[in-house]
């Protein structure tokens, strides 16, 4: 590969003035390891690596009636009471709060090495925003009358699907999330992301 003057003059101005090289440059250094890449403003290779302690609130792992064959079966794989609920381990864990703090805990917190020892995480399901736009606020006719059903303040954080910042701001958030679930999967682990009903 071979530069033009002008070129070398270009990236030598960039290096010497401490900014990063136009991503020609960059193609044109390292043609042999060109990669597909995401761009957007705002784009950081930063994950969060926060770990917060969980907090019980509710235990809900009661068995549904089973055939006897089934129930001993599952005393084999769990360890449980006489009741059936779960002594040791993490399965049958339901955690409330902001995913990214919580794969963040899970990466990095105590609870990693016991996932790890069970066998880890092989399958991550999510159902992110779509990005619509829309804040699910609905109309509704009454008599000859048309209402407008705004979301509750709880309705408003938890279903939003509108983004300050537009779509940089949403693929920001996605991103970061998918690294850290990522990280957490065994070799071989399969994250799978819901997009619409397809």
């Amino acid at each position: 590969m071979k530069l033009t003057d002008n070129e070398i003059r270009d990236i030598t101005q960039h290096l010497e003035a401490g900014k990063p090289l136009p991503d020609k440059y960059r193609f044109l250094l390292f043609e042999d390891k060109r990669e597909v890449e995401l761009v957007w403003n705002g784009k950081t290779n930063e994950v969060c690596n926060i770990v917060l302690p969980f907090q019980t609130i509710e235990q809900v792992d009661e068995p549904r009636a089973e055939k006897l064959s089934d129930t001993a079966l599952q005393m084999s794989l769990f360890d449980i009471d006489n009741r059936g609920r779960q002594l040791k381990g993490w399965t049958n864990k339901l955690i409330w709060g902001d995913n990214k703090l919580i794969l963040s805990s899970l990466k990095n917190g105590p609870l990693r090495e016991e996932i790890e020892k069970q066998g880890g995480l092989k399958l991550i399901y999510i159902d992110p925003p779509f990005d619509v736009g829309a804040d699910f606020s609905m109309d509704i006719e009454i008599g000859g009358d048309t209402f407008t059903k705004k979301p509750n303040i709880l309705e408003e954080i938890a279903y939003r699907d509108t983004w300050g910042k537009g779509a940089d701001s949403f693929i920001a958030m996605i991103c970061e999330r998918l690294v850290l679930m990522r990280d957490l999967l065994v070799e071989g682990g399969s994250i799978y992301v819901h997009c619409d009903w397809r």
